[in-house]
This record gives structure tokens, sequence and C-alpha cells, in this order.
């Protein structure tokens, strides 16, 4: 068994102005492909049955680890992205921000802190934690959240791939375009779920 490249859940020119098709193909095309076929020349070496991507990202430290996390934070990613996206959350979700951080402006300047901070490469994450709470966190490299018994909500990429052909190293730029097109109802399909599993939400 061997992993397949998720395709974009969108056009590649779906989300421009925002986020331009160039690098759309750039950071699925070559870096989230470039990852997944690491992971499959790393599997090809193991025997038995190959667990599921989850089960990788949790599993024991090395390369396999490494290359699954981010297999799986790119795909989430993307499908955390819409063409629809951006404005105001929908109800009941923005409650639920409101509840955890005063209001969804709080949140959003939060989230936002949090990959404008974060030094180097990572991701900037939403989670629900093991209290049930939403908290932002930010990781390094592709440490995944699900790895500290945190349900993923939503992420941004913060390695500089995601953003340097659109705005160079003006990483506040790219976030606000990030908020610009910012899937809400897929933020809000995996709150209601609880299901780190529904990659695809």
């Amino acid at each position: 068994m061997s992993f397949e490249l998720p395709p974009l859940p969108f056009a590649y020119e779906a989300l421009e102005p925002h986020i331009s098709a160039e690098t759309f193909r750039f950071h699925h095309d070559k870096h989230h492909a470039k990852y997944v076929h690491n992971l499959n020349d790393l599997l090809a070496k193991r025997k038995g049955e190959t667990p599921t991507l989850e089960q990788l990202v949790c599993g024991p430290e090395g390369a396999v680890r490494r290359n699954a996390e981010q297999a799986w934070n790119h795909e989430f990613f993307f499908n955390g992205l819409s063409a629809k996206g951006g404005g105001d959350p929908p109800q009941p979700l923005a409650d639920a921000l409101s509840e955890c951080f005063g209001d969804v402006k709080a949140f959003r300047d939060e989230f936002t802190k949090a990959a404008l901070g974060h030094f180097g490469s990572g991701w900037a994450w939403l989670v629900q934690n093991q209290s049930g709470e939403l908290e932002v966190m930010a990781t390094h490299d592709e440490v995944n959240p699900m790895r500290r018994q945190c349900l993923p909500l939503l992420t941004c990429d913060v390695w500089e791939h995601a953003y340097y052909i659109d705005y160079r190293n003006d990483r506040g730029a790219y976030l606000d375009a990030f908020w610009k097109v910012v899937n809400w109802d897929a933020l809000a399909q995996r709150l209601a779920c609880g299901d780190s599993s529904d990659r695809r939400a």
C-alpha cells in the first residue's frame, strides 16, 4: 500500500489574487508531492501492513513520521482554504470562538500573532485541547498537534514556500491574504465532528 497525493480541493487559480496559481503549483505539486513521495519510498522498505497516515503522524520519531506529518499538514491546510472563504465565521462557530477568546477578532489577532511571531519554519494552529477548550499554538517544522493529544481545527502554513512567490518575505501580507480565503465552514465541520481522522473536512 502507498499513499497518493490528494488533488487540490479547488482550481489552481481559484484563490487569486490572494494566493496565486503559481504558488499552488509549487506548494502542492512540488512540496506536498515530495513529502508523499518520500513517505512512500520509506514505507516501501518496510514489511507488513501500512498504518494510516494518522497512525504514522503519532508514531515513533524518525523520517517516516516527519514526512507523514508534512503530508497530513499540507492536505489539512489546503482543505482549510476556499474561494468562498473569508469574511465572518458562521454561527455557532462564532459563538465558540467568542466563548474561548472573547470575540472573533480576538481569536484572529491571537492566531495571527502566533503565525507572525513564529521563528523559522512551521505552522500556526487552532486546536481543541484535551480539556475540550479551543487553543492557538505554533509548532516548529513538521510537528502536528495530534502528537500533543490535540484535535487540529485550522492551520496556516508559515514555511516560506507557502508565500514567498507572492509576498517574498512579507509574512504579514500573507496572513492578511489567508484570512480572505479561510474556509470557516471546514473549521465549523471539524469542530462539530471532533474527529481528527477526517482530513478532508
